[in-house]
């Protein structure tokens, strides 16, 4: 079983009743699925990008990333519809848990000049979002092989009803928020 998944059952489903006075624990919130995303808007110049791009993220996420395309054509973007202009990867179950880990206890304490994650950085119904700048931060990539900087997001979806819940839920499982 996933550590962090231990750590849910053991620390943050009593932590959470206590605190918010759950009367049952199936009440408790927890993290539904992870998303992580990348734009490629280089990829539009040259597909070495968009391969490059999919196969970091296949060693990140342990998972293979579907390829999104453009919804619509913006011409200030030089974007057509149909290009493709990005990769996500939506984990669950196991896998999430154990990303969940190495991306608290191993990347994001990698990430130079860290203070801490914004605690604001909620989207009202307790999912959180946060960015990294270089998927170098991730002990799977070998820095030399990187051709190029590529910067990701990490989207935390939730069951929590507010962002309180979902701030309490990630602190106990060990998100280093900053303090106001």
């Amino acid at each position: 079983m996933a550590r962090l998944k231990d750590i849910y059952k053991s620390k943050v489903i009593p932590g959470l009743q206590e605190k918010f006075k759950y009367k049952s624990p199936m009440a408790v919130p927890k993290v539904e699925k992870i998303v992580i995303s990348m734009g490629v808007g280089k990829a539009l110049v040259d597909k070495k990008f968009m391969i490059s791009a999919v196969k970091d993220l296949t060693v990140i996420s342990g998972q293979k990333p579907l390829i999104c395309k453009a919804k619509k054509s913006v011409s200030n973007f030089k974007v057509r519809e149909g290009w493709e202009t990005g990769v996500k990867v939506t984990l669950r179950g196991i896998r999430m848990y154990e990303f969940m880990d190495r991306l608290i206890n191993l990347a994001i304490p990698r990430v130079k000049d860290f203070r801490g994650l914004s605690p604001k950085s909620f989207d009202g119904r307790g999912n959180y979002s946060m960015g990294l700048d270089e998927q170098s931060a991730f002990p799977e990539i070998d820095p030399s092989r990187i051709e190029n900087q590529q910067g990701m997001n990490v989207t935390f979806v939730t069951t929590a009803n507010t962002n309180d819940e979902g701030r309490e839920m990630l602190k106990l499982f060990g998100m280093p928020f900053k303090e106001n």
